[in-house]
């Protein structure tokens, strides 16, 4: 029987699978076993309520959808008071998404949810940011490194920094969140895209431009963790297209340690324990006794040329 047990910096996971934030809600208990998850990630929080974009949020598009929901959100207090009591029911470890506009926001909403009950803080920082011209805090190494080690000051907490795709150099801010003091990497957020209806010649998405997820932008986001693996030193978490066994087979080798499941979920509410179990299967087929020696195992060019040289 496969060990399917990795540890996230000091987390120790059941299994390497869990939600993508934005994609789960406590409603999914109803009709899946949460405590099968790796982790359960919130929806991510704001201090102040939000009512989100304008309508349409979503569109479909080919291998993927469009989203610009615009993080929703009933603030920080109905989440303490009301939201997390229901997930401390469930066993798996909760990470708590947050966002804010600037660099203080950030710090101070991480401090406020280092409560008990709460295990880790995903800082999404792909989110705009408004001290830099609505650009996200993750498109730059000097602001990624300036929110991350604010945050850090501020909880004792695990922190994980979501990066965005949509860097030029997305190794280059991995490694300014690393050096900022961030426990691990999601890697990585949606990609900005858009689309337009051709009946009315509008956008499909009321806010115009959207974040593209799905099986579509996997080889971008595989790519990208590959790029952070090779430089980085803390976990990596792949997120983006996994929607099977086998994508979350190839995120870890490319240097992942666990990995997100976001729009799958809404085709198939169980693609999320699908994926674990189908791990399982993957790693007992090829004789392989823990899932965790799957992270950072591809074989390629410059591991024969390195062999080459050796001998």
């Amino acid at each position: 029987m496969t060990d399917m047990s990795v540890r996230i910096g000091d987390l120790k996971l059941a299994n390497p699978v869990m939600p993508a934030s934005g994609t789960f809600a406590e409603g999914l208990g109803q009709v899946m076993d949460l405590s099968r998850l790796g982790a359960i990630v919130t929806k991510t929080i704001t201090r102040e309520l939000r009512d989100g974009n304008a309508l349409p949020r979503v569109a479909e598009v080919q291998g993927g959808m469009l989203n610009a929901i615009g993080i929703p959100s009933k603030g920080l207090s109905h989440f303490l008071e009301k939201t997390l009591p229901l997930y401390r029911e469930w066993g798996p470890p909760l990470v708590v998404s947050i966002s804010a506009p600037t660099v203080e926001g950030f710090a101070s909403l991480a401090s406020e949810v280092s409560v008990p009950g709460v295990a880790a803080i995903e800082a999404n920082i792909s989110c705009p940011n408004i001290e830099e011209d609505g650009r996200a805090f993750a498109m730059r190494a000097a602001s990624t490194e300036a929110v991350i080690r604010r945050m850090r000051a501020a909880t004792t907490l695990p922190l994980w920094a979501k990066l965005t795709p949509n860097t030029g150099d997305i190794a280059e801010v991995a490694l300014a969140a690393e050096a900022a003091g961030a426990d691990a990497l999601v890697v990585a957020n949606t990609i900005l895209g858009m689309s337009i209806d051709l009946r009315s010649f509008r956008p499909s998405l009321g806010n115009v431009m959207g974040g593209l997820s799905g099986p579509c932008i996997k080889p971008i986001v595989l790519r990208q963790v590959f790029q952070c693996a090779r430089v980085a030193r803390i976990p990596i978490i792949g997120c983006g297209g996994v929607s099977t066994a086998e994508d979350a087979a190839e995120f870890m080798l490319a240097g992942a340690s666990a990995v997100q499941v976001g729009t799958a979920t809404f085709l198939n509410p169980q693609a999320m324990t699908e994926v674990i179990e189908g791990l399982d299967r993957f790693c007992a087929g090829r004789g392989i006794a823990r899932v965790a020696d799957l992270t950072g195992a591809l074989r390629h060019a410059e591991d024969s040329r390195l062999e080459s040289s050796a001998a």
